[in-house]
């Protein structure tokens, strides 16, 4: 029985019907959950329309004019490409749509039942659908029931100029002045995304820098491409209330400024969807703020009753609640199980540019819980990445001074997503700099930068 359907419902349903079990889907929200409708696909959705617009904008610079109908021969295209924000968002919410049924098609011919409502525990072998008060029986309970954008006090949204990520989507025309309440990742990637789209855009940091999580060499690269192309990043500036005024908005930060814009946006986090669900009262312990306490088999404290995805807040990425979920049914089947490992787990934040990392991080090889050699190799000095008119970003690769074993790496450039995948492997693989750097690389490529770091760390042990 999994109560929710989102990556690690969906994908543990999946799992545990392969493994010949009868599967029942108890979910309010539409199969994906948040992830695939209203924030991962249709989030990167939209920044794909963006990283488009940040192409159009550096066109000039490859030599590249628009003629004709007017236009001078020598127009800059940044010039002449606009945004229908109206038609980017309808293609938004339609991509997202059709991936939710694809996975719905794909369950029902795996003979996954879905019962639509929602899902709450009478004990950890009854799962009971409020509304109608069904009562299902199971051997095994997953809770999958994932997370919602946290409001602050006094702040919230109304959908139409103070709004959260999951209703941006109806907005008919661009942000002309976007505040941004957060630098985290999803508010990073909406600042990054909503800029390049033509939006004048404020970011409001609480911290001293944007994306106090990540790598700290990748935020500051960032934060110079942000203030570069025009963006307004406010460090150090916590807010207070966003209040609506008139057709606009205003933020009054805790020291008394007040920002004042068209729209804004709340990226402060996440709150884990585990209220009024019985959970407690089932055994299931949770952890501080609500979320679920799970071990690395996604086991609760419930005997039977596991979790995945962002109600456990162990690491907000579809794919960890998706590997989660088959984790978890894994071991509650008798199939071979490998626990989960947050040392191999690569991610990735949408900005222009990206930034993808994976495995040991440079922060903790500064507090010294961490040993590695480092080296960084800057964009700026591969081929490829000068013939594409890119400048800034760089490949960082950790290894292990006795050994030579890739321990982690972080990639800052257009597509990081796809070139952290040869550090993923060897990080998962426990490969040594000198087989990266021995295995072939196109040239020119932007992926030879992986291997020039692992030559260097060669050199150095």
């Amino acid at each position: 029985m999994i109560i929710g359907g989102g990556p690690g419902g969906y994908e543990a349903a999946s799992a545990a019907a392969q493994l010949g079990a009868e599967v029942t889907i108890v979910d309010s929200d539409g199969i994906g959950g948040s992830a695939v409708l209203t924030d991962c696909v249709p989030s990167k959705t939209l920044i794909a329309t963006a990283e488009v617009m940040t192409q159009v904008e550096e066109a000039g610079e490859l030599g590249l004019r628009v003629t004709g109908d007017g236009a001078s021969d020598d127009s800059d295209p940044a010039n002449s490409v606009r945004v229908d924000l109206s038609v980017v968002n309808d293609r938004v919410k339609r991509l997202a749509l059709a991936q939710s049924d694809g996975i719905t098609r794909r369950l029902d011919a795996e003979k996954v039942r879905l019962v639509d409502g929602r899902g709450r525990l009478d004990g950890p072998e009854t799962v009971v659908v409020d509304g109608t008060e069904e009562r299902l029986d199971a051997d095994v309970v997953l809770i999958a029931t994932g997370a919602r954008p946290r409001i602050l006090t006094g702040s919230e949204p109304d959908g139409e100029r103070i709004l959260t990520w999951e209703q941006v989507y109806e907005l008919q025309e661009l942000p002309e002045r976007l505040i941004v309440v957060g630098s985290g990742v999803t508010g990073a990637e909406f600042a990054s995304a909503y800029d390049a789209l033509g939006s004048d855009v404020v970011l409001v940091s609480s911290r001293d820098r944007v994306l106090p999580g990540e790598d700290a060499d990748a935020a500051a690269v960032l934060e110079e491409v942000f203030t570069r192309r025009g963006m307004t990043v406010l460090g150090k500036s916590r807010a207070e209330s966003v209040k609506r005024h008139g057709d606009g908005v205003v933020v009054t930060l805790t020291d008394g400024r007040k920002v004042e814009g068209s729209h804004a946006l709340l990226a402060v986090g996440s709150l884990p969807n585990t209220e009024n669900m019985g959970l407690v009262e089932s055994g299931v312990s949770l952890r501080d703020g609500g979320f679920i306490k799970v071990d690395r088999v996604s086991r609760t404290t419930a005997r039977g009753v596991y979790s995945a995805g962002d109600c456990t807040g162990i690491l907000m990425l579809a794919s960890v609640a998706a590997m989660q979920g088959r984790i978890a049914m894994s071991h509650a089947l008798g199939d071979a199980v490998q626990p989960l490992d947050l040392s191999t787990v690569s991610s990735n934040v949408f900005t222009a540019p990206e930034i993808a990392t994976v495995g040991v991080t440079q922060a903790a090889l500064d507090a010294g819980s961490s040993t590695a050699m480092v080296a960084k190799v800057p964009l700026a000095d591969n081929a490829r990445a000068k013939m594409q008119g890119v400048r800034d970003g760089f490949v960082k690769l950790f290894c292990l001074p006795s050994t030579g074993i890739v321990v982690g790496g972080v990639v800052v450039a257009p597509r990081a997503s796809e070139l952290i995948h040869p550090i993923s492997l060897a990080v998962g693989a426990r490969l040594t700099v000198d087989q990266v750097a021995q295995a072939f690389t196109v040239y020119p490529s932007v992926s030879g930068s992986v291997a020039e770091a692992a030559r260097r760390l060669h050199l150095r042990s």
